[in-house]
């Protein structure tokens, strides 16, 4: 009696153990995003993507002679893309996974502004911006597990009111500057800054989500897996 017990006891945890080992097709396929940005990483929790991992690249952003803005911003999101791909093909959660990469350059004409790390930097950049046009490219490219490298460039035009002495110090002093294209994040303070914008503002931010979902779609993603059953 013991026998046939331990036998019927046993049957289910095998059962279970040897289901939870074959993988589940209806599992989402896993994605990395090659970037520490919160705010790419926000931009993609947005539409209901949530990364597996952030592979961040540290490469060298500087412009080459004669390289125009959008030009760079091509060339920054393919070398980052080509980082996380080293690095995922080192892992063995992530050797096939979806890649997505991104870079914005903030340009006046022809002149790339930096990405303000120094207040003398974000104060220039402000003071260039204040009552003029700019454009803000945002590259974004994907790599999917059958290898096939896809990418879109994204160009919005931003137009900010003249602004004041008072204006530049207090949004200097907010240091939301720190770290962004052109000294500036447009979600935030510097949003009341921009009296017309012609684009994508996700692509101002940082990653140009109908783009995004689009390549990522069309290379066999299920982007819209996390956004539950319809009611």
């Amino acid at each position: 009696m013991s026998a046939v017990t331990t036998q019927t006891a046993t049957e289910p945890a095998v059962a279970a153990a040897q289901a939870s080992a074959k993988p589940d097709p209806a599992a989402a396929p896993k994605l990395v995003l090659a970037s520490a940005s919160p705010r790419r990483l926000a931009l993609l929790q947005q539409i209901g993507i949530e990364p597996d991992a952030l592979l961040p690249a540290d490469i060298d952003e500087t412009p080459r002679k004669s390289e125009s803005p959008r030009e760079l911003a091509r060339r920054l999101a393919r070398a980052k893309l080509e980082v996380a791909r080293e690095a995922a093909r080192r892992n063995d959660m992530l050797h096939n996974a979806y890649l997505v990469s991104a870079d914005t350059v903030v340009a006046v004409g022809r002149r790339v502004l930096p990405k303000a790390e120094r207040l003398d930097e974000a104060a220039d950049c402000l003071r260039l911006l204040s009552g003029r046009p700019h454009r803000v490219y945002t590259a974004v490219c994907i790599l999917s597990p059958k290898g096939r490298q896809r990418e879109r460039l994204v160009e919005a035009r931003v137009r900010f009111k003249r602004l004041s002495s008072r204006e530049i110090e207090s949004y200097l002093g907010s240091g939301e500057w720190r770290g962004k294209a052109g000294g500036y994040a447009i979600q935030g303070l510097a949003g009341a800054f921009v009296i017309k914008l012609v684009g994508s503002q996700s692509a101002v931010i940082g990653l140009p989500l109908y783009e995004t979902m689009s390549l990522l779609e069309g290379e066999g993603f299920p982007v819209r897996h996390g956004w539950g059953a319809p009611a």
